[in-house]
């Protein structure tokens, strides 16, 4: 029954937490316990930022939740349905939350990242963004505001988005 509950929502557990350390990311992570406690936090933010830009156009497509699935089913060597599983909870929760935790989040996966990962994860937004075939305006501010709370400059940024140039909706007209 104690797991129902933290899987709801509905009784918050309490892990150490770490400074800038979120529900949402908390409650990602718990759903991840097989993995060492700090790469749980780190996958869940991850993830939690996927959906921020899958969803900054107010709905997550299939093909875009597929590619969120196939990305960190790869990064953590999770199985399928733990991915899956991972991936629904960061889309609730981006769905739920996002306008409240969308920069405490990525705020916190700046913090744990190297910039190598801060890197893939850019890349990771496109290749989602683009899922659909199209990255529509809203995703790509998106992913440039989220460049911005990386610490990656303009320019850094739009050297990674040059590589989806002709998935760009305001490029297509």
């Amino acid at each position: 029954m104690a797991w129902i509950s933290r899987f709801l929502g509905l009784e918050e557990t309490a892990p150490a937490r770490s400074e800038g350390d979120t529900a949402t990311v908390r409650r990602i992570a718990d759903r991840l316990e097989r993995l060492e406690p700090a790469r749980a936090r780190f996958l869940a933010a991850f993830a939690f930022v996927l959906a921020r830009v899958a969803h900054a156009d107010l709905r997550i497509d299939a093909e875009e939740t597929s590619e969120m699935v196939r990305i960190v089913e790869g990064l953590a060597a999770l199985s399928p349905e733990e991915a899956t599983l991972a991936v629904e909870i960061a889309k609730s929760q981006a769905r739920l939350l996002g306008g409240t935790e969308n920069y405490v989040v990525t705020r916190e996966f700046r913090r744990m990242a190297s910039p190598e990962e801060r890197g893939q994860l850019l890349q990771c937004l496109y290749a989602v963004a683009a899922a659909d075939g199209t990255i529509s305006g809203l995703e790509s501010a998106e992913i440039r505001a989220i460049a911005e709370e990386l610490g990656f400059t303009r320019g850094e940024a739009n050297a990674l988005r040059g590589a989806y140039r002709d998935k760009l909706s305001e490029l297509r007209r």
